[in-house]
This record gives structure tokens, C-alpha cells and sequence, in this order.
């Protein structure tokens, strides 16, 4: 697993973003060059091509280089590195005066748009800087969701991606994935749960695009999630939660209370 500390960073060994230069090796360096996500939703991929993230109408995507009919770079609203299909982006950056504010339309909820200029469809939009005030509110429209690992929309979405779309609506800090949300707010004792906590768990090697399990709580005893072994966003008891992540080799939880 990467370490969080440098897995924003555009680096390999041949080339590295002009920014790092002087401070990580590579043969050559170069300025990146910002894109734009021009369709609905894009997957973002590892070099393997395992999914690892998606973009979202409206998101910016800083490229550093090139291979073929795809993209490397840099999403610049959560800071996910990986590769993205050429047909899904466009060049420069127009810039967004609304957020999508809720999901199920023909953009995704959290979409950056300006409806005087962009085919929004119906979708209920607020100005940029307007945030939902109660986390949990938020995760509660998400229940029925499909669950999909990488997944970041309402086709599919895992569980940092849930937790990370609510701190969107809020107007909060938004890590991509566990380990960056369990460095938010402070930490609290696990009986001292209440309503917005985030939940987090862990685990000591992860995969391709996740390093835990994370988790909005409801009050002291219930949380939403989106769940991979239920298939959906859905609420659990915690003492559920907790004894199925721990079952699966997740670290001891973690709150933090934003």
C-alpha cells in the first residue's frame, strides 16, 4: 500500500511533476496540464487497471502525460492518481458556479456544472459554498444504493466514497479514502459514539483503490455504510459492524468527530 503521505504525488521514475523537482528523483520533470471531466461519470485506474476512483462531471484532473487513448494525472478535488480514458475529458477548465445536490439525475450528485452553460438536466442544484449541515442527514437520501468498489455515483459506490460524498455535501475536507478520513477531526472514545461520527476501521494492507472501512454514525448504536456484503448503502448496529470488519482482519475502530 502507498503511503498516504505520497500518494497524491504525480512521481514514477521516468517523470514527475515540475513541482517536485529538487525534491524527488525522476529523468525528466514537467508541468501538468489541467483537464476536465466532460461526461457524467469516468473511472479512474490504476496501472493495472483496476479501478480505483471515479470523476464526476465538472471535476478538474491535472495531467502530467499521455499513453495512447488515456490520461495520467491527478484529481484535483481529492487527489487520486491514476489513469483516465482521453474521451472522458476536455481541455482547460471552465469554472463551476453549482453543485449537483442530490443523486439519481443525469449528473452525478456532487457534479460541478454552471447551468448557463452546461446540460444539467433535471437535477436539483445549489450554489457553490450552500452545504447540508447534519452528516448523517446526508448518508440516510444514500440508503439502497448499490455498493461498487471504486464506485463514487449512484450506479455504485464503496464505502470511503459514500462517506467522502456527505463531507462534500457539509462543505468538509474530502479524503478519498479511509486512511486520509481517519486524520479528520479528533478522536473519540467508541462509547462515547453520537450522531455524525465518522466510523473507520483499518486494515493493515488493504487493496487496489481502499486501505479500510468507513462508516457515518446515526446515533450511539447505528450507522450507514455502504456494504460490500450486503450490497448496498444500508444502517447496521455498530456491534455488527464492528464484529464483521474485525472478522474480515480490520483494525480496532476508529471515531473521529468532525
Amino acid at each position: 500500500m502507498i503511503d498516504a503521505d505520497t500518494r497524491a504525488l504525480l512521481m514514477r521514475p521516468d517523470l514527475a511533476e515540475a513541482a517536485l523537482e529538487g525534491l524527488v528523483s525522476a529523468r525528466a520533470y514537467r508541468p501538468t496540464e489541467a483537464m476536465q471531466a466532460a461526461v457524467p461519470v469516468a473511472d479512474l485506474s490504476d496501472d493495472d487497471g483496476n479501478r480505483i476512483s471515479q470523476l464526476v462531471f465538472g471535476e478538474a484532473f491535472d495531467v502530467l502525460t499521455r499513453e495512447g487513448n488515456r490520461h495520467w494525472g491527478r484529481s484535483r478535488r481529492d487527489g487520486v492518481v491514476g489513469w483516465v480514458a482521453d474521451s472522458a475529458l476536455k481541455a482547460g477548465m471552465a469554472v463551476p458556479s453549482h453543485r449537483v445536490s442530490a443523486p439519481g439525475g443525469v449528473l452525478p450528485f456532487n457534479a460541478l456544472v454552471d447551468p448557463s452553460r452546461d446540460a444539467v438536466g433535471d437535477v436539483p442544484l445549489v450554489p457553490l459554498g450552500q452545504f447540508e449541515t447534519d452528516l448523517a442527514a446526508v448518508a440516510e437520501t444514500l440508503t439502497g444504493l448499490p455498493h461498487a468498489l471504486g464506485g463514487r455515483t449512484a450506479a455504485g459506490m464503496d464505502c470511503a466514497a459514500m462517506v467522502q460524498a456527505c463531507l462534500m455535501a457539509c462543505g468538509r475536507a474530502t479524503p478519498r479514502y479511509t486512511d486520509g478520513q481517519a486524520e479528520l477531526g479528533r478522536a473519540v472514545a467508541a462509547r462515547d459514539l453520537q450522531r455524525g461520527d465518522l466510523v473507520l476501521w483499518l486494515h493493515p494492507t488493504g487493496g487496489p483503490g481502499w486501505t479500510g472501512h468507513s462508516a457515518i454514525a446515526l446515533d450511539s448504536d447505528t450507522l450507514v455504510h455502504a456494504s460490500g456484503r450486503a450490497g448496498t448503502v444500508c444502517r447496521q448496529s455498530l456491534d455488527e459492524a464492528d464484529t464483521n470488519q474485525r472478522a474480515e482482519g480490520f483494525d480496532a475502530l476508529i471515531v473521529r468527530r468532525l
